[in-house]
């Protein structure tokens, strides 16, 4: 992968990473302050499943970061790839059980107040967007799995080589 494109990617990770501390720091008070008429149990419910869906986008930045690092020095296809690549898929997982749980909390509130707090059709986007997310933590699975056909290759390669060097 061409330098420049890593530098980039890393550049922008960064500023992401930046812009996610932002926003725990100015944006997470302010949803606490707006959600001040609903009671105190979904009033934390909600503000910390924001939170961590925020620290799982930083996990997921952070690792991806490590990625990146161990393309440029060329040792991506390793076993050391692999730790990285599970706790993105783990952060994936667990922001997709936290956009369930957003929903779950919206139609407990939809269910203990009067009228709705949350419109149904905001409750069934969440539940679709859980269903995405999960998705995509599927199809990192399925990529981990190709890097480890592809670190198995390259071992078995490395070893074909050093016994093709012993003959010669």
């Amino acid at each position: 992968m061409d330098r420049y494109v890593i530098r980039v990617l890393q550049l922008v990770i960064a500023v992401a990473l930046v812009g996610s501390v932002v926003v725990q720091a100015v944006l997470l008070p302010l949803l606490w302050v707006d959600t001040d008429g609903l009671a105190t149990g979904p009033r934390v419910a909600l503000t910390a499943s924001f939170f961590l869906g925020v620290v799982c986008l930083q996990v997921i930045a952070v690792c991806i970061l490590r990625l990146l690092g161990m393309v440029r020095r060329g040792t991506v296809f390793s076993s050391a790839a692999f730790r990285y690549v599970d706790v993105v898929i783990g952060a994936i997982a667990t922001g997709a059980v936290l956009v369930l749980a957003v929903a779950v909390v919206s139609v407990v509130l939809n269910r203990t107040t009067a009228g709705d707090v949350v419109p149904p059709g905001i409750v069934g986007l969440l539940c679709g967007t859980a269903l995405v997310v999960a998705g995509v933590a599927l199809v990192v699975y399925v990529m981990r799995t190709l890097l480890v056909q592809a670190v198995e290759t390259a071992t078995r390669a490395e070893h074909l080589r050093s016994e093709l060097d012993e003959v010669i």
